[in-house]
């Protein structure tokens, strides 16, 4: 196979994937993905994402510390046009590869938290919930140090199905 057509390759891997998820994926997702299964390096994926950009095949958006991709129409079109160039043994190590870590996946891109400064000095923590593409919950808690808008972000991760369910059971 020549570069051209590996390339190709890493290039309908990544549409496959994100054509078979109905929730964005990080880049650290996709990378962690192809390069756990040693099918390329950093730098030769970096360049692969960087032309799936470009080519308008999917679309990076930064949200919260991190790229969350999503395919396009054009990307679907591409994938839904070549994904039978992917062996089968490929798609289903793809196939169950996000099988398998499904849960995680969608919580790593469904709950988030982070926290900024205010103009009056306090820390803002923004805590949110997340399921397909609709806002389940969206919290702003200002807190005096940072110290603790850190803390109130690490027990989000942590707590927030049990957050959830409490705000859901006092609130119905």
């Amino acid at each position: 196979m020549e570069n051209l057509e590996i390339l190709t390759l890493y290039k309908l891997i990544i549409l496959y994937m994100l054509d078979k998820v109905d929730y964005s994926m990080t880049k650290n997702q996709l990378f962690d993905f192809m390069l756990g299964k040693d099918y390329t390096d950093y730098f030769t994926l970096q360049k692969v994402m960087n032309q799936l950009t470009d080519d308008q095949m999917i679309e990076s958006k930064f949200k919260r510390n991190a790229s969350h991709l999503t395919i396009t129409k054009k990307g679907l079109e591409t994938i839904g046009l070549l994904k039978n160039d992917i062996s089968e043994s490929i798609k289903d190590e793809i196939d169950s590869y996000l099988k398998e870590n499904e849960v995680q996946l969608r919580n790593e891109v469904s709950i988030s938290a982070d926290y900024y400064k205010s103009t009056t000095g306090e820390y803002v923590a923004e805590l949110g919930a997340r399921e397909r593409n609709s806002d389940l919950l969206n919290i702003k808690i200002t807190m005096p140090t940072e110290e603790a808008a850190s803390e109130i972000c690490n027990n989000w991760h942590k707590k927030n199905q049990d957050v959830y369910a409490y705000l859901m059971e006092n609130l119905l």
